[in-house]
């Protein structure tokens, strides 16, 4: 509304017309004030790095659903708490076909293909920088607490967008429009209220859409390797700092918390935050595998879990494990574990290569599990006539030992089990192998001293045409490498 019209405008206000307790009322004279007086501050902005890379995406969706509209929303705010929202993380279907940095995506932006005689138009509908002129949405710009600039900075305009994506840039307002051509359309549902509204759910149709972009990432193009390659080596960074800050960690009642702190602090230094919640599980809390309340002591003597990623501006992360003796040495009985899982994960790194069945690195893996269990006296299953030779010893292994890597830690979730568990290895690939023992420390089947121990170790790696690279190569693997990596990290100090 016009500012010198109408009653006092509310700071806070937003679209649903909510404002918080505390806000206070600014009289119609002083929201006059806001307006005009302002330098133009307009930019020059690059092509965003991987703008190409999503085009050639978007033709693939394209030319798979031709004469159809496709409508992919990037989500919106999720509330934190009463008016804090949670950081926004566009969904990774939307940023894999706009290579848009998370932090200049927008809340509720929306791509849709609109099918043509040849083909698709591209368009992204999305919000305008906010006006300063006194228009409808004129004091959006200091009093919406959600979308001012005032408050969560200075958005793009929409030619600003269209320059660095390379894409067709519409206003959100006119997506309702837009959509109410009827036109056989398939929406990635779910991800935003006012789309799932407008457009006539077909579950059928919709479930192929999400599988066919999933299935779209399984095979990562040179850009995406090298965002990979970037958010595995500022993963190996923090875990470099956790190792500096380890000594530090053990004076402290949560000693958990102050890992994590470390590593998230690389995170947000060198990248937009975690790939997913850090997991530094420091004794028994090893055998949790997403152990994530992190509020526990660090004790010399005992293992440390540090599962972590770190996610770049593109949103594409990293995902490492490593056990980490707290004193810098093993005892007998960890090192005996930790050398099995070394062994396992050693033999499912050498089945991998193009052409080898995405299975066969875990079944590599579980064969050396499954020997060393047995010749400890331990497998738990009771008949193992029936019972699928792998999974015998679920008990201690409970999971899988790898999965696909990308936008998503646990990557193309949606593809088909033929095309991702039961499909063949093939060069763009990125995959981790991450093998581990769990043996709880209320299990009466295993030992004594066994209770409690949990190892994981977990490395990231890119299929090439000859085999496979390590992109978490700079961290040490092995028992005596990595207490001689941990004594080294020490005694330079945290950081």
């Amino acid at each position: 509304m016009e500012p010198a019209k109408g009653p006092a405008m509310e700071q806070g206000d937003d679209a649903s017309g909510g404002r918080g307790s505390h806000d206070r009322a600014i009289p119609a004279a002083v929201a006059a004030s806001f307006q005009g007086g302002w330098a133009d501050t307009d930019l020059k902005l690059p092509r965003a790095s991987g703008a190409e890379h999503a085009a050639a995406r978007r033709v693939a969706v394209s030319d798979r659903f031709h004469g159809e509209r496709i409508v992919v929303p990037a989500g919106g705010l999720r509330v934190r708490s009463n008016d804090f929202d949670h950081p926004f993380r566009p969904h990774s279907a939307f940023l894999h076909l706009t290579a848009e940095q998370a932090a200049d995506a927008v809340p509720d932006s929306v791509l849709v293909f609109e099918p043509t005689g040849h083909g698709h138009t591209v368009v992204l509908f999305t919000r305008d920088r906010s006006p300063r002129d006194g228009g409808p949405n004129g004091a959006e710009f200091y009093s919406d607490r959600r979308h001012g600039e005032f408050w969560i900075g200075r958005r793009r305009t929409l030619a600003e967008t269209a320059d660095a994506l390379g894409l067709d840039v519409a206003p959100r307002d006119r997506l309702e429009r837009a959509l109410a051509v009827d036109t056989p359309t398939r929406v990635l549902r779910g991800e935003d209220a006012v789309v799932d509204a407008l457009v006539p759910a077909n579950p059928s149709d919709e479930a192929e859409l999400r599988t066919f972009l999933s299935e779209l990432r399984l095979v990562k193009d040179e850009w995406e390797i090298a965002q990979l390659r970037a958010a595995v080596g500022f993963t190996v960074d923090g875990f470099h700092d956790v190792a500096r800050g380890l000594g530090r960690a053990t004076e402290l009642a949560r000693g958990e918390r102050w890992i994590e702190g470390t590593f998230n602090r690389r995170a947000r230094l060198e990248g937009y935050g975690l790939g997913f919640e850090t997991i530094a599980a420091a004794g028994a809390h090893a055998c949790v595998l997403h152990w994530m309340r992190n509020d526990g002591p660090v004790r010399a003597g005992d293992l440390l879990l540090l599962d972590a990623g770190v996610e770049t501006d593109s949103c594409y992360t990293g995902d490492v494990t490593r056990t980490i003796p707290v004193s810098g040495r093993f005892t007998d009985v960890q090192r005996r574990v930790y050398d099995l899982v070394f062994a396992a994960q050693s033999a499912g790194i050498a089945a991998l290569r193009p052409g080898a069945r995405f299975g066969a690195f875990h079944e590599a893996a579980m064969r050396v599990i499954a020997e060393g269990l047995d010749a400890w006296g331990l497998r738990p299953s009771s008949d193992p006539a029936t019972t699928p030779e792998p999974d015998l010893y679920r008990r201690y292994t409970l999971c899988g030992s790898g999965h696909m890597l990308g936008l998503d830690c646990h990557d193309c979730a949606n593809a088909r089990t033929e095309n991702y568990l039961g499909g063949v290895l093939e060069p763009g690939h990125v995959l981790t192998v991450e093998p581990g023992l769990y043996f709880q420390p209320d299990d009466l089947t295993i030992p004594e001293e066994l209770r409690g121990i949990g190892v994981r170790i977990e490395d990231d790696f890119v299929i090439t045409p000859d085999g496979a690279e390590c992109l978490s190569s700079g961290l040490p693997r092995h028992a005596d490498e990595l207490e001689t990596w941990t004594a080294s990290m020490r005694r330079t100090g945290p950081v």
